[in-house]
């Protein structure tokens, strides 16, 4: 352990965390009565439309942002662990099956989106890591980030946020073996394959003392927040109006568990689209309110969040179609398993 990190815990974060944890707390335990005086101020009635969708926007968004709020800075500091350069060289090396188990799981903890995808696909190569374990992590980073724990956490529990997190990683690291076993390396473009293989970075952000992983936890809530708040939302908003207004069991009769082609469809649709989980999981849990299946449509939320178009079209910069298109398929077949897993156990 270097000086910088034996540095003793910075005092003036001993009363600042409890004091915001305890604050935490109490928002988060009294947000059903600030729902129903917001509703009463607005001379509302829960038993209109109206006023059950205002109460739903109401209550779900302070909990989806404190929820966010504690969820992202804890991450943030836990990243700070885990540089990019620390991340590649703990990958790099690493065989088929160990490393995809790592890999899915370094994509939890590490801030990384589809949007990194290139950058994070060249360094990886260029790294030593196997195609299989890159892959497994280019799924499992944006699929099971820490905005969906927090919100599938906050919406349906530990319990439903703990089974997507085993099947997430599953998908992660089951995807990454197939791909990997197929041996599709040929199928880079010929500039990837053409980079030199090198020696990894030695790993780094070792150097941080707390009271600068706080400060990175701090920036964290910041950026997240800066980013996702118009999407929490919009999606919110939607999920209110579907609250409201769509009649009891409506999204049964397309979306439940009767319906066998729901799952496929859902993955299907979800493909194209592009948004994530702080957008799209406020509308899953009022879809599932009306009585869609929670498989069904966290099938479709996968889908979303990590098969979307863009990032499709941002690796056709360094993959041919033919691996693309096994990404894809391996990927959706992955995603439609867990959504019959979940339709089935639920």
């Amino acid at each position: 352990m270097t000086a910088r990190t034996a540095t003793r815990f910075p005092t003036p974060w001993i009363w600042s965390l409890p004091l915001a944890a305890m604050v935490w707390v109490a928002l988060y335990i009294h947000l059903p009565a600030f729902a129903d005086l917001g509703v009463a101020l607005l001379g509302l009635s829960r038993d209109t439309h109206l006023g059950e969708a205002v109460h739903f926007f109401l209550y779900d968004t302070p909990k989806v942002l404190l929820l966010l709020v504690g969820i992202v800075f804890v991450m943030g500091v836990i990243q700070t662990f885990f540089a990019p350069e620390r991340t590649r060289a703990l990958l790099a090396g690493r065989r088929l099956g160990v490393g995809n188990m790592l890999a899915a799981s370094l994509g939890i903890v590490t801030p990384f989106c589809s949007c990194s995808a290139v950058p994070l696909f060249i360094g990886f190569l260029s790294a030593g890591v196997p195609l299989g374990v890159t892959f497994s992590f280019l799924i499992a980073a944006p699929m099971i980030n820490e905005v969906a724990l927090a919100l599938l956490l906050g919406l349906f529990g530990w319990y439903i946020a703990a089974i997507y997190l085993g099947l997430g990683l599953l998908v992660a690291i089951v995807s990454g073996l197939v791909i990997g076993k197929l041996g599709m390396e040929p199928y880079l473009e010929d500039w990837v394959r053409a980079i030199h293989l090198g020696q990894a970075s030695a790993p780094n952000g070792a150097g941080y003392i707390w009271r600068e992983r706080f400060q990175a936890g701090l920036r964290h809530v910041r950026e997240i927040l800066g980013k996702v708040w118009p999407y929490v939302l919009l999606g919110i908003g939607l999920g209110a109006l579907i609250h409201g207004y769509v009649p009891g069991d409506f999204m049964a009769s397309f979306m439940g568990r009767e319906v066998w082609w729901a799952v496929p469809a859902a993955v299907v649709l979800g493909v194209p689209m592009y948004t994530n989980a702080a957008g799209i999981i406020p509308v899953v849990e009022a879809l599932i309110g009306k009585g869609a299946a929670l498989g069904t449509t966290l099938a479709f939320m996968m889908s979303v969040i990590a098969l979307s178009a863009p990032e499709i079209m941002i690796l056709r910069k360094v993959l041919r179609w033919p691996l693309i298109a096994t990404f894809i398929g391996v990927v959706a077949a992955g995603i439609m398993l867990v959504g019959y897993v979940f339709n089935w156990v639920l």
